[in-house]
């Protein structure tokens, strides 16, 4: 995932979301996905799609312990 990926990612995650909070991070082992956040907290990846080139996809666990 280059940084042009990177960026257009980004900006349509702020866009559907709605929330200029929400930022991509390089992961420095893997260079088929990046680290979303939302501000300084951690929610998820996204990851190249292998089955549709210049598709990517969105992964995002949810804790029990986040649940109320």
């Amino acid at each position: 995932m280059n940084d042009k990926d990177i960026q257009r990612i980004e900006t349509h995650l702020k866009r559907t979301f709605a929330n200029a909070q929400i930022g991509l991070k390089p992961r420095p082992k893997q260079k088929d996905s990046a680290e979303v956040y939302i501000g300084e907290e951690f929610i998820g990846v996204v990851y190249q799609d292998e089955d549709e080139d210049g598709s990517f996809m969105f992964e995002m666990a949810i804790l029990a312990e986040d649940l109320d």
